[in-house]
């Protein structure tokens, strides 16, 4: 379609866009230089000739140069399609609730929630002391802080204990590297107290002069060190009350519901526990409430003067315990509440008075159960879509009756219910509004198994507008994945995807091994030594639906960021004739080379996730999946790469030089785009309408790809 400088023609035999192609202008993208860089391990070479591309402080020009260059070229390829973006962002925007507000959480005698004005791009922060009648009180409007930056973030916001002053993190860059401010709330000004290179997350102790927050190593990028600060005091007297010296473990902290004690939390792919302090004597000693142990995973909850502990010991899939606090440092002495079951995976639990709310998934669907404390009564609550997601929302009170949950499904908006723990009966407190003439009867969702090539069923979940679906091999399919951490991306809610929905497109998530969808050996078996299983399963998940009549072979489309950027990366590689075009946003693409860098975030940390190339066995199998070791000379898909500048997950310069040796090697004609926001890091840009700046250019992508018989919203 587009000439690149190299390679043959495009086989006539490969999926074309004839439609778009003459609208587009012929321009040549801009060519990389080549610099050979050499790197040897276990006595393998190799020569990486885009490895100049690295530049932690952001300010070389002739990379930034380079990636202005990138930008140029995807306006230009992408001119015809300007009036086709600014109508889907309409849409995406139009159907955006203006007026939206959280529902109000009662701490401490006064309602929080957060709003937003009708054309705010950042929430207002705001209480209300005792009924939700009182006057409103403004505690941070996020907009008047934003005025001025191309990007900004407010982290997680902290009242005092006495409900006087805010503590609150802002980002101006997007690199998570947090600056903790505080708000007198009597007299709304700031404080003196400016604590740098932060986490995202303080907390008070109760003598609301003292707070706790993490201090981010400059180099990694990783909070390492729990610092202890006196408001009126420099930040240079600020001391360490804990240091973690094991780099492959994260760290955080919290507070206890009942404001009692304050917590660190420490934790690395195959061990997790918590460290405890008194919040009523802040200069004390956090100590460990368990042991860390190998591959032990804890999480803890209080109540009154027990804990219960949520646990993998001798429970691949999580129990519940409890023990008293003077025994919860010796497991011989735990007693358990929910027991092991192979079939079910226990995600999560919040406790009250006398009752337990507990989120658990078995055959790939979560359930919502509750259980007596004391009269041992235990009771499900269920949900009527095919396909949901199910989570335990904001729940800060211990006494409240009722347990606050989120709810969402592929055609059901995000909802937020207050189900009664003695009766299960549920009330909506609110559901997002859908604008315009959305009508969510107009659509259907299913959720199907496909068989991968090792016999294995992999769960799939699809949507699409009825009227306008045939199960006859006609449609376009965009296809999501993900895939590592054991993180599962369940069917939410996804307003913008209407648009590609009312143009006839089917869009489905691939539930692939890496994830917990199944259960913790899901996850299992999707990483490390087994990874190759997830790059596999997106594949025969695609043939699956091709060959079931969901989509048509020629009109695919695939769709994965971060983790699931490397599986774009990964899938293009190894069946690349099977996709129309990919979108691959932040992607994690050069395997081998930037878990081999300790200098570089989210390395060490990820060792048990990834394997540690350091050793030979895992050296050798990551190398054979990289996608960046692994471009090959032949035809690839058109591919949109996106990232972000000041990334603090995957470093910009990864999909720099993979897109460089795409257009070095690559043997077709297709587009090939790098997009990257100069202002804007991991999660893109800020602010709830600019981001959908960039969905719109990936839709306008795949349609323009498509061509004419696409571009039209048939929502009429």
């Amino acid at each position: 379609m587009f000439a690149t400088g190299c390679g043959k023609p495009a086989d006539e035999s490969k999926p074309t866009s004839p439609d778009s192609s003459a609208l587009a202008p012929e321009v040549a993208p801009p060519v990389a230089k080549k610099v050979p860089y050499k790197m040897v391990m276990h006595g393998h070479e190799r020569i990486d000739p885009y490895y100049w591309m690295r530049d932690d402080s952001r300010s070389d020009p002739e990379i930034l140069g380079h990636l202005e260059a990138e930008n140029h070229y995807v306006d230009q390829v992408m001119a015809h399609t300007e009036s086709l973006q600014d109508g889907l962002y309409q849409e995406m925007v139009g159907r955006l609730e203006k007026d939206k507000s959280s529902v109000p959480v009662k701490v401490r005698g006064y309602w929080y929630y957060t709003r937003y004005e009708s054309d705010g791009e950042y929430p207002i922060h705001a209480r209300k002391k005792r009924s939700l009648e009182a006057a409103e009180e403004i505690l941070l409007d996020v907009n008047a802080l934003a005025e001025g930056h191309a990007y900004y973030n407010v982290a997680r916001t902290a009242v005092s204990p006495d409900n006087t002053l805010l503590a609150y993190p802002e980002d101006r860059v997007g690199r998570r590297i947090y600056s903790i401010r505080f708000k007198d709330l009597s007299t709304g000004k700031l404080l003196q107290d400016k604590l740098e290179n932060a986490e995202g997350t303080v907390v008070w102790a109760n003598d609301n002069q003292t707070v706790f927050y993490i201090n981010k190593d400059p180099q990694t990028l990783l909070g390492y060190q729990v610092m202890r600060h006196k408001l009126g005091t420099p930040q240079s007297e600020d001391q360490v009350v804990y240091e973690e010296k094991d780099s492959s473990f994260y760290t955080s902290i919290s507070k206890s519901r009942d404001d009692s004690m304050i917590y660190i939390h420490h934790y690395s792919t195959l061990v997790k526990g918590v460290s405890a302090l008194d919040a009523d004597t802040p200069n004390g000693e956090f100590l460990p409430l368990h042991p860390l142990e190998p591959k032990h995973e804890y999480f803890v909850q209080k109540l009154d003067d027990e804990y219960f502990i949520q646990t993998n010991w001798q429970a691949e899939n999580f129990r519940l315990m409890k023990a008293t606090a003077e025994a919860v440092n010796d497991k011989s002495q735990w007693q358990e509440v929910i027991p092991h079951r192979e079939d079910v995976l226990l995600e999560e639990f919040v406790t009250f008075d006398g009752r337990l709310a507990v989120v658990e998934r078995a055959n790939g669907q979560s359930a919502l159960r509750i259980i007596g404390l004391e009269n041992e009564d235990d009771f499900e609550i269920g949900f009527n879509d095919p396909v949901y997601q199910l989570s335990l929302s904001n729940n800060p009170e211990v006494s409240s009756g009722t347990v606050r949950i989120s709810y969402s499904s592929l055609t059901t908006p995000n909802t937020i219910y207050d189900a009664d723990l003695r009766s299960g009966d549920l009330k909506l407190m609110k559901q997002d509004k859908v604008l315009g003439d959305f009508d969510r009867t107009r659509y259907k969702a299913e959720g199907i198994r496909i068989t991968a090539r090792d016999g294995k069923q992999i769960p799939v979940s699809l949507v699409y507008r009825k009227d306008l679906f045939k199960k006859d091999g006609s449609h376009p399919l965009l296809q999501y994945g993900y895939g590592s951490y054991g993180n599962t991306i369940d069917p939410v809610f996804i307003p913008s995807v209407f648009s590609l929905l009312d143009r006839g497109f089917v869009f489905a998530i691939a539930h692939i091994r890496g994830g917990q969808k199944l259960g913790r050996a899901w996850y299992e078996d999707g990483k490390m030594f087994n990874k190759k299983n997830t790059f596999t399963d997106f594949i025969d998940v695609t043939k699956g639906l091709v060959q079931q009549k969901y989509a048509a072979p020629d009109k695919v489309f695939a769709s994965g960021g971060s983790a699931g950027g490397l599986l774009m990366g990964a899938v293009i590689n190894m069946e690349p004739d099977l996709y129309r075009g990919i979108t691959a946003k932040v992607p994690f693409v050069d395997v081998v080379t930037t878990m081999l860098d300790e200098s570089i975030p989210l390395t060490v940390n990820e060792y048990d996730e990834w394997g540690n190339p350091n050793n030979q066995d895992s050296y050798e199998y990551m190398l054979s999946y990289s996608p960046y070791d692994q471009v090959t000379a032949q035809d690839y898909p058109n591919i949109l790469v996106t990232t972000g500048l000041h990334d603090s997950q995957v470093q910009y310069f990864e999909p720099m030089k993979w897109v460089a040796k795409l257009r070095e090697l690559k043997t077709d004609q297709n587009q090939l785009l790098f997009y990257t926001n100069i202002e804007a890091g991991h999660g893109g840009a800020s602010g709830r309408f600019r981001r959908n700046k960039e969905r719109a250019l990936e839709y306008a992508f795949y349609l323009d790809l498509l061509g004419k018989g696409h571009l039209e919203d048939t929502n009429q």
